[in-house]
């Protein structure tokens, strides 16, 4: 494998009075730009309000804690859409899309991106684009260029201009309301993937829950799709790999384990300890087994399922499991997997038997 598998936390970007902003970057991260994956992180606090911005990449936001009031508005729209998400909901962020969000609880919010990059100014970072405050689009064009714009003095332009000096969010007055959630929005515009009705439901084991463009709409055209895992003290997400796509990335949402990636060279590529707000990138076709400790985890991970150069999108990632009945073990014929692994027909047969179970989540063994 050429480039190392590191596991990073996120670096501050930017703190103020409404809340902060995290990234991960590509010189800490090099297979984020190698597979045109991005990676951010906000932070609202009570009343804090994000101004209205765009990135220029796709991406998932995944609600790890509090709520919030999302504002959307599509390219070339003059509808405004309004969500409220909370803990557990993913939310789609097609690139373009205009987004503010205010956080009207009393606790903080916090928001996890995981995207791609593909078309980004810079691969491996998503990157934001204002329409106000100290980084806005007016701001930038100035006075003279807003007033003949907009039909105004030059003091009035001024005033437009430089009214609002935050930089990417500020913390608004008590009492400030925002509008209402528009009608019928959830599973059209957003999803609940922590739900206890997951697809994959293990006793004592965790369970495992995705959306894609088939279960989310607002997902169509975008090329990813989400998988949120929960895994019990001591249980294992057995291996697995992408076998379509272009890579995956994954953040440690809660607690802490251990992670086994094997790729073409008969040899761990990574074996190490993972924690909670940690993110790691995860080429395609190399395996992973996640190992929980003692007090359980919680990951979150995006995979790019476009095929950049092929003309066309997969809808649902294809995982490949090393394990259980619909492993690729159980697909050969004994006379492959016999002379593949070098043994006997009576132990092939006892491997096989090994193999009828579902094996995505493993609970801790008695």
């Amino acid at each position: 494998m050429g480039t190392k598998l590191v596991v990073e936390k996120a670096e501050m970007v930017y703190e103020g009075e409404g809340g902060a902003y995290y990234a991960w970057t590509p010189s800490k991260s090099p297979l984020l730009s190698e597979y045109k994956l991005g990676a951010s992180k906000c932070v609202l606090h009570p009343l804090g309000f994000a101004f209205p911005h765009f990135y220029d990449s796709s991406r998932i936001g995944y609600v790890l804690q509090g709520s919030c009031t999302v504002g959307l508005v599509a390219p070339n729209s003059s509808k405004e859409t309004v969500v409220v998400i909370k803990k557990g909901d993913a939310i789609p962020l097609p690139r373009g899309v205009v987004s503010w969000w205010f956080n009207g609880g009393n606790t903080d919010m916090t928001v996890i991106y995981l995207g791609e990059t593909a078309k980004a100014r810079v691969a491996g970072e998503m990157g934001y684009y204002f329409l106000a405050g100290h980084l806005g689009f007016l701001r930038g064009f100035g006075s003279d260029i807003v007033a003949k714009l907009f039909d105004l003095n030059n003091k009035e332009a001024k005033q437009l201009i430089s009214s609002q000096p935050g930089t990417f969010n500020v913390k608004l007055r008590n009492g400030t309301e925002f509008p209402s959630p528009s009608e019928d929005v959830k599973g059209k515009a957003y999803a609940t993937i922590d739900t206890p009705e997951a697809d994959v439901v293990v006793k004592g084991g965790g369970i495992i829950n995705s959306v894609t463009e088939t279960e989310l709409p607002a997902l169509v055209g975008m090329g990813l799709s989400a998988m949120f895992v929960r895994l019990e003290g001591k249980a294992m997400f057995a291996p697995s790999y992408v076998a379509n796509g272009t890579g995956r990335v994954i953040y440690v949402a809660k607690g802490s384990g251990r992670i086994r990636v094997v790729g073409n060279e008969g040899k761990p590529s990574f074996d190490g300890d993972v924690a909670e707000g940690e993110l790691m990138v995860l080429p395609h076709f190399v395996a992973a087994a996640v190992i929980a400790y003692e007090g359980g985890m919680e990951l979150f991970s995006v995979i790019n399922s476009s095929n950049m150069g092929l003309g066309f999108i997969f809808d649902r990632p294809i995982f490949e499991q090393l394990a259980g009945n619909m492993s690729i073990w159980k697909a050969l014929s004994s006379v492959v997997l016999q002379s593949a692994l070098n043994i006997s027909p009576e132990f092939e047969e006892f491997f096989k038997s090994k193999n009828t179970d579902g094996l995505m989540i493993i609970p801790p063994r008695k």
